[in-house]
């Protein structure tokens, strides 16, 4: 139970780190001037999430998830998730492409699920 549980915890971190870093990426070039602080809190998201996901990877494992193209699956879904609520435009999109996004998601998952050893 709880290899499962820290798999769960530790892929949620990893992804709301990188999700972090990507958003503050964003901003790194204001009025065509580096942000120096924005590049720190992305550089901070992504150390965050590289380590959250090696310890996702030991969890990982022990539940017999051992194949890259699923475990990156689970970090891909994560973070995309975490992006767009970060984003908050998600929700003023039209049901249309939202529809089409999520089946997009759905489409790289099916691709790496299926093609994981």
């Amino acid at each position: 139970m709880w290899p499962i549980i820290l798999t769960i915890t530790f892929t949620l971190l990893s992804g709301f780190g990188d999700a972090q870093g990507f958003t503050h990426a964003s901003k790194i070039w204001h009025d065509h001037h580096f942000d120096w602080l924005e590049a720190l809190k992305s550089a901070l998201g992504f150390q965050l999430g590289v380590f959250m996901f090696w310890l996702a990877l030991r969890y990982l494992g022990q539940i017999g998830i051992v194949s890259v193209e699923i475990q990156t699956l689970l970090w891909f879904g994560v973070t995309i998730v975490g992006v767009a609520i970060l984003n908050g435009k998600f929700v003023q999109w039209r049901m249309l492409d939202q529809f089409i996004s999520l089946g997009v998601l759905g489409g790289v998952a099916w691709l790496l699920f299926r093609t994981g050893n």
